[in-house]
């Protein structure tokens, strides 16, 4: 009887573990198809409120969207919008190239990551509640640096010539 009672004990100790409290993490996901890439992640646009993040990079207009899902009512709550040719300063009629993914950062809240490969940056963006407390989103900058050195720029310059 006392086997069967620890195995009962330690069988329930694993499976809560296992299952844990019943929430499941959101997993990041994306998808490309021509000039346009998804991705989606976690945003925290209140603490107690995690929802689903969507972003769409839209390579025709040079424009990356971001908005959440309204858990209450099940509908898009707008589109915020950064202008990536501006933000990663390429030049007109340029055959940019974009890499886009989301990773999550802490519990409930993704960072989208970008990279452009004929300009060598990458950038570090997340979603959040607006900063005016109007209904919506808004897309923040973390980051943007190099992730190739100029000289190695100019070296593959010089062999499309």
């Amino acid at each position: 009887m006392l086997w069967l009672s620890l195995g009962l004990v330690l069988g329930a100790v694993g499976l809560s573990l296992y299952f844990g409290n019943g929430t499941r993490e959101a997993r990041a996901s994306n998808d490309r198809y021509e000039d346009y890439i998804l991705c989606t992640g976690a945003v925290a646009v209140s603490p107690k409120a995690q929802t689903d993040g969507v972003w769409l990079l839209d390579y025709r207009s040079g424009k990356l969207l971001g908005t959440v899902i309204d858990r209450n009512v099940g509908k898009i709550v707008g589109w915020a919008e950064v202008d990536l040719v501006t933000e990663f300063g390429i030049p007109p009629r340029t055959n940019c190239h974009f890499l886009m993914t989301a990773g999550q950062i802490t519990a409930g809240q993704a960072a989208l990551y970008v990279a452009e490969t004929t300009t060598g940056k990458f950038g570090v963006y997340s979603m959040g509640q607006r900063p005016d407390n109007q209904p919506g989103v808004s897309i923040r900058r973390h980051d943007l640096v190099l992730f190739r050195p100029e000289k190695d720029k100019e070296k593959e310059k010089g062999k499309d010539k």
